[in-house]
């Protein structure tokens, strides 16, 4: 038997989960930046896109689990 959270309890794991999500995109997007100044702006460059297409995708799968109105 599955329990069903309160609107407050939802929006508290929400907020966990993005702040992890958010985490996870901006360390990999912060290597880029490190690897423009290490090894070459290319490398780099391409650190801070995936990093990039990782965030908005994480806010696609979001925008549909949680059917959140634009």
């Amino acid at each position: 038997m599955k329990k069903k959270l309160s609107k407050q309890q939802e929006f508290e794991i929400l907020k966990l989960v993005l702040d992890k999500f958010l985490l996870v995109g901006f360390a990999i997007m912060l290597f880029g930046m490190w690897q423009m100044y290490a090894a070459s702006i290319a490398q780099g460059f391409i650190w801070i896109a995936v990093g990039a297409i990782l965030l908005i995708l994480f806010m696609v799968l979001i925008v549909k689990e949680y059917e959140i109105i634009r």
